[in-house]
C-alpha cells in the first residue's frame, strides 16, 4: 500500500475528517547498543467507521503504532490525535483518563484482573471513567456481557472460563464506556482458528455499527475482510509486501 493509498486523495476521501491523524510520528528507544528507531515518520488518517487492519512481520512496529495512539507510550516526535485530542501532548494520568473515557482497548493477553469476576471486570472500566451510576453501571455491564454471550459466566473468574471467552471479556470491557474508538493489539493471536472467526466476526458487527477499529493482526486470512490495510515493515508503511507474516 502506497503512501497515497494511506492518505487518499481528493476523489477518494471519505466526506467526513479523519478521526485519528498521524503525522510524521517518530519512536526510538534507547539500548544497550544504542537507540533503536521503531517507528520512523509515519502519516496515516482514519476516518470514522473505518475497520483497519495493521499487518507485519514481528517486530515491525505495529504494536509501537498502537501503544502511541492509545496513550500507553509516547511519540518521541511527531503528532497523534484523536478526535480533537492531541494525544502527543498528554501526561501519563491524563493519558490514562482520557484513555479510560474515549477509547476502547483489546490486548492480545487479555488483561484481566483474575480476583474479580467477569462482571466485575467490565464494571472496573466504567467505575473508572464515573460515566455511569452504579445500578446502570451493573446493567449496563450485564447487557454487553449478553451481547458476546457471557451472561451465564458473569460470576465467574477468568480462569474458569476459555481463552476466548476471557477474550470476549475483554471485549465487553473494552466496550463499557461507549467509545469510537477501538484498539485491538493482536486480539485473536492466542486462538484457535474456530474461536478466532469468532472473534473477529464480533469485531465485524462492531464496525457495521460505526465504531471505529485499528487492529493488529499477523492472520492473514482476515485481511479481505478489513475496510482497509495497512503494512507495515521496519517502522515505516509499504505496499503489500511478498512476504509471510508472523
Amino acid at each position: 500500500m502506497s503512501q497515497s493509498n494511506l492518505q487518499g486523495n481528493s476523489e477518494s476521501l471519505p466526506a467526513a475528517a479523519p478521526l485519528i491523524r498521524l503525522r510524521q510520528v517518530v519512536k526510538s528507544y534507547q539500548t544497550a547498543a544504542g537507540d533503536f528507531l521503531a517507528l520512523k515518520g509515519l502519516d496515516l488518517d482514519v476516518f470514522p467507521g473505518e475497520f483497519v487492519g495493521i499487518l507485519g512481520k514481528s517486530g515491525a512496529g505495529k504494536s509501537t503504532l498502537v501503544n502511541l495512539v492509545a496513550g500507553v507510550d509516547h511519540v518521541t516526535d511527531g503528532q497523534i490525535w484523536v478526535g480533537d485530542v492531541a494525544v502527543h501532548t498528554l501526561h501519563e494520568n491524563q493519558a490514562a483518563s482520557w484513555r479510560g473515557k474515549n477509547l476502547g482497548v483489546v490486548f492480545q493477553s487479555f488483561q484481566l484482573m483474575p480476583t474479580l469476576s467477569v462482571i466485575d471486570n467490565v464494571l472496573l472500566a466504567m467505575d473508572f471513567a464515573g460515566k455511569f451510576r452504579p445500578l446502570a453501571s451493573t446493567s449496563r455491564a450485564m447487557e454487553l456481557l449478553r451481547e458476546v454471550e457471557l451472561e451465564e459466566h458473569a460470576l465467574k473468574v477468568p480462569a474458569l472460563i476459555s481463552g476466548g471467552q476471557q477474550q470476549r471479556v475483554a471485549i465487553a470491557r473494552a466496550l463499557a464506556n461507549d467509545p469510537p474508538v477501538i484498539l485491538a493489539d493482536e486480539p485473536t493471536g492466542r486462538l484457535d482458528s474456530v474461536t478466532a472467526e469468532t472473534i473477529f466476526e464480533i469485531f465485524e458487527s462492531l464496525a457495521s455499527q460505526g465504531k471505529t477499529i485499528l487492529m493488529v493482526t499477523h492472520d492473514t486470512a482476515f485481511t479481505r475482510r478489513f475496510s482497509r490495510l495497512v503494512w507495515i515493515a521496519d517502522g515505516k508503511f509499504v505496499d503489500e509486501p511478498q512476504f509471510k507474516v508472523y
